[in-house]
């Protein structure tokens, strides 16, 4: 996919890149100078357009794999076979990080200054920083612009427009917002801030305190009762999944719905008029913002290994993080770039309309504790918008936090 980006001239710190491309199994890294880069396999012509074959004089071969599986293959591929570099989501950083499999960077002031600070922040762990930060995504809300001409101010309003659309037979699915079996806390984080909820505090020095578990707050609590509504009316229902909340959107049977970026092509096909914005606000005094994420890159132990590991730092920490390369990587990937003079380049208005409904967002705690959250958190979800025989959210989420807590102790 192509994205409109300004002209950017930012040369390499360290050499030319020749860009073309290379996809082989990984070879002996030290004979011959080769860095392997696992990318994600439905994007690795995006990072191929972006990458080249070839940096500073190390060989660059690019292997697909499934992204949701580099994290976990990492821990179990041979030496042989290992990356020296991986692309991943920033909240990998802390168990990836705390068992060795990735290495801290050498990162030169003027680079972390250059990039956006939270994105940065979301690859430090233990005070050194693992990655550099290349895209930055969230979620938004979608609105038919032809169902709904005026955009709702509060949440309320939406619920009234949205059910009422629902009564006249014109949509199925009144608010699309994805879950399905296994819940998707993600996708419902605009709706849990908006009610007072968060996952872990923060200590004095902003880094995450996993002892201050938010899921049932005080102020969350107050508000959950909101949720018993939603699910009584119809319009949050945890059957709704991924795939029917974008059929219903897209084919003009829902008036909202929440997704992001990696949509863009979806969103733009739309044959009716649409906005995109943030999720009004459902309690007074409490932002509806999403979770931010940053997907990145980082080295591997492996590269020490092999004999790459000067190159890989290089790599990663003095190319991928110029605005030359971010803005070529959004280019064809379409999302915003880490790189702040990258982003301001951005001209495409849908892209410019997420980064916009992000402000506030909040960003996913990379540290290792965090994977005890999302099937509890998500959970409490599906338990309490699933229709008839629902649990009460205060139970739901009383119940949420309790493991959470129980999974941190042990």
């Amino acid at each position: 996919m192509r994205r409109s980006l300004r002209a950017i001239v930012a040369a390499p710190a360290v050499a030319a890149v020749a860009f073309g491309s290379l996809l082989a199994a990984p070879v002996a890294h030290a004979a011959d100078n080769t860095i392997t880069v696992w990318v994600d396999q439905k994007r690795i012509d995006n990072y191929r357009e972006a990458l080249g074959s070839s940096y500073a004089g190390y060989k660059i071969v690019l292997v697909p794999r499934d992204f949701g599986k580099i994290r976990d293959d990492l821990a179990t591929v041979s030496a042989d076979n290992a990356p020296d570099v991986i692309s991943g989501a920033h909240d990998w950083t802390g168990q990836l990080a705390a068992n060795g499999l990735i290495a801290k960077l050498n990162v030169p002031a003027a680079t972390i200054k250059a990039l956006a600070p939270y994105a940065v922040a979301g690859f430090r762990y233990g005070g050194g920083i693992y990655g550099i930060p290349t895209q930055i995504e969230n979620v938004a809300m979608i609105t038919n612009a032809n169902l709904v001409p005026t955009q709702p101010k509060t949440f309320a309003e939406l619920s009234t427009k949205a059910l009422a659309l629902k009564k006249a037979g014109k949509v199925t699915v009144p608010f699309a917002v994805p879950q399905g079996t296994n819940g998707d806390a993600y996708h419902m984080y605009p709706l849990f801030s908006g009610l007072g909820g968060y996952v872990f505090g923060t200590n004095p020095s902003g880094s995450v305190n996993v002892n201050n578990v938010g899921l049932y707050n005080k102020t969350f609590a107050a508000n959950a009762g909101l949720i018993d509504q939603w699910n009584k009316t119809g319009l949050i229902n945890s059957k709704v999944d991924y795939g029917i909340a974008k059929t219903a959107f897209t084919t003009g049977k829902a008036p909202f719905w929440i997704t992001g970026p990696w949509e863009l092509d979806a969103i733009k096909a739309l044959p009716f008029k649409y906005r995109v914005t943030t999720v009004p606000p459902i309690v007074n005094g409490l932002k509806t913002v999403p979770f931010l994420g940053a997907q990145g890159m980082m080295v591997t132990k492996y590269a020490a290994e092999h004999g790459v590991q000067v190159g890989a730092n290089a790599l990663v920490t003095q190319l991928m993080a110029t605005p030359s390369y971010q803005a070529k990587l959004a280019a064809a990937d379409g999302r915003t770039p880490a790189n702040l003079v990258a982003a301001k380049a951005v001209s495409d208005s849908v892209l410019k309309a997420f980064g916009a409904a992000g402000v506030g967002g909040i960003p996913m705690p990379n540290v290792p504790q965090m994977s005890s959250v999302w099937t509890s958190l998500g959970g409490a979800w599906v338990n309490s918008t699933k229709g008839a025989g629902a649990t009460p959210a205060n139970k739901a989420f009383a119940q949420a936090q309790a493991q959470v807590k129980k999974a941190i102790a042990g």
